[in-house]
């Protein structure tokens, strides 16, 4: 078996997503001082992250290991227990200035400890100051409980104001319930705005405008590690573009502005389908 090690992780890749697309982004996260934090830390400086938010760790990098089915899709498996990206604790937790205009979370780190409650205050600290985006980005290897995902989630809810799920995600926190009641369910608290991520079925969109659609961009998909950071990473950089990544912007959106935006996300994500790996678009790809 051939293995080809790779730099990434969901919020890393959000990271790197968002400065690829013309952002400017930091990342929150605790580092290892071993060799394979260091390349982590390589690979953000030479993509131009800021380092002001990353904290050294004495404690083994993370491992994820990542297999494709036929049709490309990933099946992942986690080695991260003791490990650094789950060190940060209460007292990490930087000042921010008003420089910050968002903050993102998703994944794991919603669930592993210390790093869970960590972003938890963080994120109860800055809602209603920053926007605040969520993807919770279910990986049952490093937490095998969905309770534990259903109760974390069920937490962050009330302090996002953007939310992006995958139909998988949906799936196994909330097993045969209909997701435009999921989504509705969520409106009714501080989101305005909810992406439905389908893969191949392509993707929709819930705001108080309704439901709007996107079918799937046509390409050869290489594998679709990375599919949804980058969805993610895309939405966040069109709304910095228009001025809008804000709560107050968020609330302005028109309906054909949020169809504008599904449609750029879309397409960022199938680009990276394309390719091997978390390997995120640049702006100019996307013109």
């Amino acid at each position: 078996m051939d293995f080809k090690a790779l730099a990434g992780g969901s919020p890393f890749n959000v990271a790197v997503g968002l400065r690829r697309l013309g952002v400017e982004a930091g990342m929150f996260a605790g580092l290892s001082t071993d060799y394979l934090g260091r390349r982590l830390k390589q690979v953000l400086t030479e993509e131009g992250v800021s380092q002001a938010f990353l904290l050294d760790m004495e404690a083994p990098t993370t491992l994820a290991m990542v297999a494709l089915d036929a049709k490309g899709s990933p099946a992942y498996s986690f080695r991260g227990e003791g490990c650094a990206d789950r060190q940060l604790q209460l007292h990490h937790l930087p000042q921010l200035s008003t420089q910050i205009r968002g903050i993102h979370v998703g994944s794991f780190s919603l669930v592993v400890q210390p790093v869970a409650d960590t972003l938890l205050a963080l994120v109860r600290r800055e809602s209603g100051r920053r926007l605040i985006s969520l993807d919770p980005n279910v990986r049952l290897n490093p937490e095998p409980d969905i309770e534990i995902w259903r109760q974390r989630i069920k937490q962050l809810i009330p302090y996002a104001d953007l939310i992006k799920v995958s139909d998988e995600d949906l799936e196994l926190l909330y097993p045969g319930q209909d997701p435009q009641q999921i989504a509705r369910s969520w409106l009714g608290q501080r989101c305005q705005l909810v992406f439905l991520t389908r893969g191949g079925q392509g993707a929709s969109v819930f705001s108080e405008h309704g439901h709007q659609r996107v079918a799937a961009s046509a390409v050869k998909v290489a594998d679709t590690v990375g599919a949804g950071d980058t969805f993610q990473a895309a939405v966040i950089a069109w709304l910095t573009e228009h001025g809008l990544d804000s709560i107050e912007g968020l609330q302005q959106l028109s309906k054909n502005q949020i169809g504008a935006l599904l449609d750029f996300a879309s397409r960022a994500a199938a680009l990276t389908c394309s390719k091997t790996g978390p390997d995120l678009p640049y702006r100019h790809q996307l013109d």
